[in-house]
C-alpha cells in the first residue's frame, strides 16, 4: 500500500526521492497508520510547493476520496509556528484551529540565507546545521580486503579450489582497503564574510567533533589562525568562544593570496593538504592584485586531493565568478558551490565525500 502511495505522489509530480521513502516508513513504524498523511506528507515534501500535489495524489489514493479526513486525520493539534511560541493563555483563546504540522517552515529555513536569519531562526538554523554537518571522504589504502570484484586474490583462489580437492572455484576477488581522507577548511572571518563566520566555525566543530584525527580547520583575514584545538572541545558554545578569542583578525580585512601562502609554508607542504580535500569558504575579495591568490590556488591544487570553492554569491541569481579573486581561482578549482544556507552547505558536504 505504501508503495502505491509512493508512485501516485511520484506521477504528480512530488519528488519523492530513496532517503525521503525510507525516511516515511521509518515514521509510518513510529506513528502508526492512523497518522498515515502526516507522517507522508512530512517526510516526502521537500517544499511548500509539494503540498498541493502532494493532497491531490493522496486524495486520489484513498478509497473514499477525501484528502486528509477520518481514518488518517485522527488527531488534532494546537497551531504554531516554528520560531514563536505561543503561551497556554493564548492557545486557549485561540481554541482549536485546527492541524498544526509546519514542517514546511523548517524546510523553508534550510534555503534561507544565513546572513538574513533573526537571532531565533539562527538558533534553529544552527541545530539543524549540527544535525547534518557529517562527512567521511575517503581514500584507498595499501592493504586489501575481500570483496565482491575488483583484482583476482591468488591466495584465496588457490586455498578454496584445495578445499575443494582440486576442482575449479571461482576466482576470489580483493580490494584495497579505504582508508580515511584527511579534510581541511579554510574560513574567511573578514568584515564581509561576518555573517557566516559563525555558522562557519560551528560547522568545523561539527567535522572535528566527528572526525578528530582527520579535520583541520583554519581561518583567513589578514592573517592565518589554526582553530582546530579549540574546536576540540566538546561543547559547541565553548568551542565557538575559544576559537573566536584565537582569532586576531575577526571582521578585519582580507588577504587571501598572503594568508593561503602562508597555510603552504607553515601547514601545507608539511603533509596537511597533500591528498587532503581542501575547502576555502570565502567570498573571493581580495585588497590586492589577484593573480597571486591564483598562483596559491594552483599550488594547493597540485597538493591537495580536490580543492573545492564556496562562496555566498553562488546561491545567488545570475551569479558570475566575475569578482577578482573569484575569477583568479575558478582555473583551479574542482567545484565552486554555493554556502550561503544550510541546503547549500549540506550540497557542499556531498560534493567533499565525492
Amino acid at each position: 500500500m505504501l508503495l502505491d502511495l509512493v508512485a501516485a505522489v511520484r506521477a504528480a509530480g512530488v519528488p519523492a526521492t530513496p532517503d525521503r521513502v525510507q525516511a516515511m516508513f521509518r515514521a509510518v513504524d513510529a506513528t502508526g497508520p492512523d497518522l498515515l498523511y502526516w507522517a507522508a506528507r512530512l517526510t516526502l515534501c521537500g517544499s511548500p510547493d509539494d503540498i498541493a500535489r502532494f493532497d491531490a495524489a493522496f486524495a486520489g489514493f484513498t478509497r473514499d476520496g477525501e484528502p486528509r479526513g477520518t481514518p488518517w486525520q485522527v488527531r488534532r493539534l494546537p497551531e504554531r509556528t516554528l520560531f514563536r511560541a505561543e503561551s497556554p493563555r493564548d492557545e486557549a483563546a485561540a481554541g482549536d484551529p485546527g492541524l498544526a504540522v509546519r514542517a514546511a517552515d523548517a524546510e523553508v529555513l534550510r534555503h534561507r540565507d544565513l546572513a538574513t536569519l533573526s537571532a531565533a531562526e539562527r538558533t534553529e538554523a544552527m541545530r539543524l546545521l549540527a544535525l547534518t554537518a557529517a562527512v567521511h571522504p575517503l581514500r584507498p589504502g595499501r592493504r586489501y580486503r575481500p570483496w565482491h570484484r575488483g583484482r583476482t586474490d591468488p591466495r584465496r583462489t588457490m586455498r578454496a579450489m584445495l578445499r575443494a580437492a582440486g576442482e575449479p572455484r571461482l576466482p576470489a576477488r580483493r580490494a584495497r582497503r579505504p582508508r580515511p581522507r584527511r579534510l581541511v577548511l579554510l574560513a574567511d572571518v573578514s568584515g564581509s564574510m561576518a555573517p557566516y563566520a559563525d555558522a562557519l566555525l560551528r560547522l568545523g566543530h561539527a567535522l572535528v567533533q566527528g572526525r578528530p584525527r582527520w579535520t583541520e580547520v583554519y581561518t583567513l583575514g589578514t592573517r592565518l589562525t589554526r582553530v582546530t584545538v579549540p574546536l576540540l572541545t566538546p561543547d559547541v558554545e565553548a568551542a565557538v568562544r575559544a576559537a573566536g578569542q584565537a582569532i586576531p583578525d575577526w571582521r578585519g580585512g582580507t588577504r587571501l593570496a598572503d594568508t593561503l601562502t602562508e597555510f603552504l609554508r607553515r601547514y601545507g607542504h608539511r603533509g596537511v593538504a597533500r591528498r587532503a580535500v581542501v575547502v576555502v569558504f570565502s567570498d573571493g575579495w581580495e585588497q590586492g592584485d589577484p593573480a597571486p591568490l591564483g598562483e596559491a590556488a594552483a599550488h594547493v591544487r597540485r597538493l591537495a586531493h580536490r580543492l573545492i570553492w564556496a562562496t555566498p554569491h553562488a546561491g545567488r541569481p545570475g551569479f558570475a565568478p566575475t569578482a577578482g579573486g573569484l575569477a583568479a581561482v575558478l582555473p583551479h578549482v574542482d567545484a565552486m558551490v554555493a554556502g550561503h544556507s544550510i541546503a547549500a552547505i549540506e550540497e557542499l558536504l556531498r560534493e567533499v565525500s565525492r
